[in-house]
């Protein structure tokens, strides 16, 4: 599958993803058997879809419960925070190397090179559990920054302020990533920490810590209490392989290999148009060997030009459940 996979690397154009897409679908309905059984409600062949919007989105749920992967070989299982007493998403990896190159080319488009930083991650909830692909990415872009001075941070928030001051008088560029809920106890213990030395990125989430806000409150709290213009974001999780950046005011920019449909709340198999709410259906075409084509929890907007505003999750009230689950 060399080949497909570097097809999905040199897409350049929206004719480019279509067809690689089409490509994709075709490979994982006769290799992944889970989404071939869910596709076979919706389709007779593979051969009649033809465009983006007649393919069949796995509900996300489905990696909670069925083996979702088009390959015999399994080199990591990454398993979802998930909340308390309910079974976490699993998401078999066939090729770790597919998945370092893809996070990789993906945070050069937007950021350069991991050696032009400092990387402080202040990611608690991820380092207290197993199986993380945040931390595994995360990891692997410290030790691609080659940077002693870069590393994690649990909950040592005196230190991290210490070695922030520290690089401030070096006059080095940082990268401060952290989940939501740690970055606001670090605002609260230290008020008026000026961090306008560096950029900060939050990964969303507060895992229970912490009453869910906006991403624009959230923003707002920490362009306040840390003195910086902007707030970066990234989006990602564990079912995909591929993440999004957010470079400020909320707006997330994709690389060429992934595409997010935004679906119509009351229909699924609609789309809305541009600029209009809706649930969330992400294309990630590096997601070779598992699923590429997932309908997720998450609501947003389609900008146009690959650009998407992400504004939170449906509430638990408006999940529906879907009985294909027993698949």
């Amino acid at each position: 599958m060399k080949s497909l996979e570097d097809h999905i690397f040199a897409i350049n154009s929206t004719e480019d993803f279509v067809e690689v897409s089409l490509e994709v679908f075709r490979f994982q309905y006769y290799h992944c058997k889970v989404y071939q059984r869910f596709c076979d409600f919706f389709i007779n062949t593979p051969t009649e879809v033809t465009s983006l919007k007649q393919i069949p989105f796995l509900p996300i749920e489905f990696f909670k419960k069925q083996r979702v992967i088009a390959s015999n070989i399994v080199e990591k299982t990454f398993l979802s925070s998930g909340t308390t007493g309910q079974k976490p998403s699993q998401h078999f990896v066939s090729d770790l190397a597919l998945y370092e190159k893809n996070f990789l080319s993906t945070f050069e488009q937007f950021y350069g090179d991991p050696k032009d930083y400092v990387i402080l991650a202040l990611l608690p909830s991820y380092l207290e559990r197993e199986g993380s692909s945040l931390i595994y990415m995360v990891n692997d872009l410290i030790k691609k920054s080659r940077n002693k001075e870069s590393g994690f941070y649990l909950h040592n928030l005196n230190e991290l302020v210490q070695q922030l001051d520290h690089l401030k008088k070096k006059n080095k560029k940082v990268l401060l990533i952290g989940v939501s809920f740690a970055l606001l106890d670090l605002a609260e213990a230290f008020p008026n920490l000026d961090l306008s030395h560096c950029l900060i990125m939050e990964t969303g989430g507060m895992k229970g810590r912490r009453k869910e806000i906006t991403r624009q409150e959230l923003h707002t709290i920490l362009t306040d209490a840390f003195n910086v213009k902007n707030i970066h974001s990234e989006y990602g999780m564990t079912e995909l392989l591929s993440q999004a950046y957010s470079q400020g005011n909320g707006i997330f920019k994709c690389p060429k290999h992934l595409r997010f449909l935004i679906r119509d709340p009351e229909d699924a198999l609609n789309y809305q148009q541009n600029n209009k709410t809706g649930g969330i259906n992400v294309i990630d075409l590096a997601n070779l060997y598992s699923c590429s084509f997932i309908a997720t929890q998450d609501l947003g907007k389609n900008l146009g030009n690959n650009s998407y505003e992400i504004l939170g999750r449906f509430d638990q009230s408006d999940v529906r459940g879907c009985n294909l689950m027993a698949l």
